[in-house]
């Protein structure tokens, strides 16, 4: 920034000449005479606006003799004085930012008195709220025939809500959860909490009003004789043991079930059967509220196989007559890195051809496939050619369309690689009963799967002799089968 110097108090001789007139009367302004160096930056207020100085005539005419040359480089230019307005602009701004921050930090600093009372109670009404609506929900399901207790039915909603927010079909690329080493009790999962979200349960609420306000069933007819009544609850118990098999017993014969008890103690490998064996920490996964990993899925799919390809031949008719009212089939156990394969890769990229090159699918009464869906949950699929028909069986109650699919594709896919001419599809569909039996907790699922493939490899079919009643028993029965790698077959 230039010093102020005082302007010269002598009058400057100017010729008066047309052509340098009015350039002597600019000269004269007090604009050019009393210019002062422009304000420092630092200085806190705007100078007032100078006078604006007059327009010159012509560009083209001469300037001013050389007397004014002291003169002219001290006045400050245009865009010097703009700079300093802008900067001075740019502090004032930077000033008041400064107190907003400082004034809203400090009411931050100082919440209101009620704040958190109000936050107490608000999160007190949301819980209420949530276990009334809980509570609500599982009386409805109670009406429909649920059958274990609140907390258990919690942990139940909260599996099914993770099933829901989740792709439960995406594939996934391992099973890091359901393979991971069998801990402790006090270390071991038993359940989901009970952090439900509130959405969820007015859907759920809202699907079981809708259930109970649909068609009500026929009244039971009761005839007016009561030997009449006796007889026909006879004959209708008799047909639900024909159809669903003998009921499950509660327990185990005592001796082996102290064998159970005996083998839950051992350490190391406790079984093997082919290439597949199974340790203490997998059989562990047995014990109640516990899922199963593929290790124990594919062990027992191995065991359904052993039975299968033991089976004497001609085993479904001897003497001209059936042997058994339960046949087994002739089955084939694809174990459960199939369907991941099939549905990650397709069947091309996936070499699925070189899966069956030993074997021939299309002399199979049943393919057996057990699916991980999302490394969250366990169902069982079935290619059955025997009753031409696909099946899938959820114990959630889903009706997995994509599973349909995606078997039907290889269906085709294998019969023209083997074939060499398409598969006929005449009178096949997909088969998905109403009626499978459904688990009511959140670790069940995979008991369910290997129940549903072992039945279905002795001819039986929907409905099946099991529910959530005897999982308790089926998984001690898993054990003993596992320990002596024998089927007691649906006893």
């Amino acid at each position: 920034m230039s010093p102020s110097i005082e302007t010269p108090q002598k009058p400057i001789y100017v010729p008066q000449t047309p052509q340098t007139a009015p350039r002597a009367e600019a000269l004269s302004n007090p604009y050019y005479r009393s210019m002062a160096p422009p304000p420092s930056p630092h200085l806190p207020s705007v100078p007032t606006p100078r006078p604006q100085p007059p327009e010159r005539v012509s560009d083209s005419e001469p300037g001013p003799p050389s007397a004014t040359a002291s003169t002219s480089t001290l006045t400050a230019t245009p865009g010097s004085r703009e700079e300093v307005q802008a900067a001075i602009a740019k502090a004032e701004k930077r000033l008041a930012s400064r107190v907003v921050k400082k004034v809203f930090s400090r009411k931050a600093a100082r919440p209101h008195i009620y704040q958190a009372a109000h936050k107490a109670r608000v999160l007190e009404i949301r819980k209420e709220t949530q276990e009334e609506m809980v509570e609500d929900l599982y009386r409805a399901y109670q009406s429909k025939g649920y059958s274990s207790d609140l907390q258990t039915f919690q942990g139940f909603l909260s599996y099914q809500q993770l099933l829901e927010s989740q792709n439960v079909m995406s594939p996934h690329r391992s099973h890091t959860d359901l393979r991971s080493r069998y801990q402790d009790d006090e270390q071991r999962r038993r359940s989901y909490g009970d952090d439900v979200s509130p959405d969820f349960l007015e859907r759920a609420i809202q699907r079981a009003k809708e259930t109970l306000n649909g068609p009500k069933p026929l009244p039971a007819f009761i005839p007016s004789f009561e030997q009449l009544r006796i007889s026909r609850r006879a004959k209708d118990s008799e047909i639900d043991i024909r159809l669903r098999g003998p009921p499950l017993p509660q327990s185990l014969p005592p001796h082996e079930d102290d064998e159970v008890t005996l083998v839950l103690r051992k350490r190391g490998v406790i079984a093997k059967a082919a290439r597949l064996q199974v340790t203490d920490s997998d059989l562990g996964r047995l014990r109640p509220g516990t899922w199963l990993n593929d290790e124990i899925i594919n062990f027992y799919g191995q065991l359904i196989l052993d039975r299968s390809e033991a089976r004497p031949k001609g085993n479904a008719l001897k003497n001209g007559a059936r042997r058994d009212k339960s046949p087994i089939l002739d089955v084939h156990y694809f174990n459960s890195f199939f369907f991941e394969k099939l549905s990650r890769e397709g069947y091309e990229k996936a070499r699925l051809a070189k899966w069956t090159k030993k074997f021939d699918i299309f002399s199979k009464d049943v393919i057996l496939i057990p699916i991980n869906h999302g490394n969250s949950h366990w169902t069982a699929a079935a290619i059955n050619f025997r009753r031409r028909r696909i099946e899938s069986f959820d114990s959630m109650g889903v009706r997995r369309q994509d599973v349909f699919d995606l078997l039907r594709e290889y269906v085709k896919l294998e019969h023209l690689n083997k074939k060499s001419k398409p598969f006929d599809w005449t009178d096949w569909v997909d088969y998905s009963p109403r009626d499978t039996p459904q688990q009511e907790n959140g670790y069940d699922c995979g008991v369910f799967t290997c129940q549903f493939l072992e039945a279905i490899s002795r001819g039986m079919d929907s409905p099946f002799n099991f529910t959530q009643r005897n999982m308790a028993y089926l998984r001690r029965r898993m054990i003993w089968e596992i320990a002596h790698t024998q089927l007691r077959g649906g006893t």
